[in-house]
């Protein structure tokens, strides 16, 4: 058990006192609320409850478990498909989080960059280090890590302004009725839930645009997204908003027997292109992907099972022949 005393950061004071904790330690909300309700974590000579807003000048004193840490496991299948002197944009493989977190023993893209000897600046937040921007540990694609000061301050700055375009490719269930539109639903973390997030009046501003790529009759739509703004789960979250999932996306409502005749075992979903000003030279820069395996097995399934119920010939209604009296 280690002690540890932390002033009330000044971005935290007037916060609940369960949201601030969870901010201080990267906990989830509830998780925090669980070292309030066990007093592992209060104020310094006040009680308070989760609740209550936390004062400026006030400290938390944390009670907290030391757990022996094992070596992070090391995600060698990742490649890199572009690097310099200032940038690494990698392939991620689903399964592997952009850095490390409590509660994720799995490999992480930061962890696996340093173990290969690849330089990262140190500007970010510990841990966090030349990260500008995530993708969920079930979701695959391109994300860029800075290497230099310079170009975590340049791309920070071109993500915040939403001048990179990103571009995801998803499969999402049922047929979308238009070729070409755009969702925008402001994006908050659901109350039934740490880990999810839903279309809410109280949300973050969120804005998906899609192109229709191919059709699968009312099965499912391919798509071309690109996004505005870059909420949590914000693609997961959308598509589900407007009755369309994406397949095998279980958590917003994918159709369970649909993922296992494609066999996904988590969203169809990858990150396919980036384009942004290089930092350095501000020469505009295009990195894309290839659909991982799992992804593409999912895609021949899906066009096999459309081309199958195109050839069925239409059923003939039944006819019933006049008989003329004898």
């Amino acid at each position: 058990m280690s002690r540890r005393i932390v002033p009330a950061p000044d971005a935290l004071v007037g916060k609940r006192f369960d949201v601030a904790v969870a901010k201080m330690l990267g906990l989830s909300r509830s998780k925090a609320a669980d070292l309030i309700d066990s007093g592992q974590a209060r104020v310094l000579g006040r009680d308070m409850a989760r609740s209550s807003a936390l004062l400026a000048g006030e400290s938390v004193e944390f009670d907290l478990i030391e757990e022996t840490s094992e070596p992070e496991p090391i995600a060698s299948d990742m490649a890199v498909v572009y690097e310099d002197d200032d940038i690494v944009v990698v392939d991620k493989p689903v399964g592997v989080a952009a850095h490390a977190s409590i509660g994720w023993s799995g490999p992480t893209v930061l962890g696996s960059l340093l173990d290969r000897g690849v330089h990262i600046t140190s500007y970010g937040a510990p841990g966090r280090e030349g990260i500008v921007s995530r993708l969920d540990v079930g979701t695959s694609g391109l994300m860029l890590v800075c290497k230099s000061e310079l170009a975590y301050v340049e791309m920070r700055r071109q993500f915040a302004e939403h001048e990179v375009r990103k571009t995801y490719h998803a499969l999402v269930q049922g047929g979308l009725i238009q070729d070409r539109a755009t969702i925008e639903a402001p994006i908050g973390r659901a109350k039934v839930s740490d880990f999810r997030f839903c279309v809410t009046p109280s949300g973050k501003p969120a804005v998906t645009h899609w192109d229709v790529l191919e059709r699968f009759g009312r099965e499912a739509t391919l798509a071309s997204v690109n996004l505005e703004t870059g909420r949590t789960h914000q693609i997961r979250v959308h598509f589900s908003s407007i009755g369309h999932p994406l397949c095998g996306d279980p958590m917003y409502g994918a159709n369970p027997q649909l993922s296992e005749a494609l066999g996904l075992e988590r969203q169809w979903l990858h990150a396919m292109k980036l384009e942004f000003r290089h930092p350095r030279t501000h020469v505009w820069t295009t990195v894309e992907s290839q659909y991982p395996a799992d992804l593409a097995h999912a895609l021949k399934v899906m066009r096999a099972r459309h081309a199958e119920r195109d050839a069925e010939p239409e059923s003939e209604p039944d006819v019933e022949l006049a008989v003329e009296p004898a």
